[in-house]
């Protein structure tokens, strides 16, 4: 009798189950790590543009009114490009100087990220969840 090598296709079906199964419990989680990655770095930005601001104030007397007058100096207060999202979060820089305000929003609430941020004069940093942020907002605590 002739012995046949190799797998039945019973054996292959249950092998591309059990990957099937690895891959719903891994997947949610990665995506999962991938927006609280995303917070965490939106965050961070805010802080990094109010010392920015912070400095400008110092030097200037004045707060800057938009992300070009922080980058565009020589030297720059703030390095990069702040048009474009940065990590899934789009930032958005107003001012008078006399005072500012900057938004980091979700360019896709659920998708990139599940809450706004929002930081003023005041230093203080606060959050909405699934919607843009503002002075109303919950403080980050």
């Amino acid at each position: 009798m002739k012995q046949n090598n190799g797998f039945t296709l019973i054996e292959l079906m249950i092998v591309v189950a059990i990957i099937a199964i690895i891959m719903a419990i891994a997947i949610p989680n990665l995506l999962r790590s991938r927006v609280q990655s995303n917070e965490s770095a939106a965050i961070q930005n805010l802080r990094t543009v109010m010392s920015s601001q912070v400095v400008y104030q110092a030097t200037n007397y004045a707060f800057a009114t938009s992300f070009a007058e922080l980058t565009a100096a020589d030297p720059a207060f703030l390095a990069g490009d702040w048009d474009p999202a940065h990590g899934g979060y789009l930032f958005v820089l107003n001012g008078d100087g006399d005072s500012f305000t900057v938004n980091a929003n979700a360019k896709s609430y659920g998708v990139t990220g599940n809450h706004g941020y929002f930081a003023d004069t005041s230093g203080v940093i606060r959050f909405a969840v699934m919607a843009d942020a503002d002075a109303a907002a919950t403080p980050i605590g």
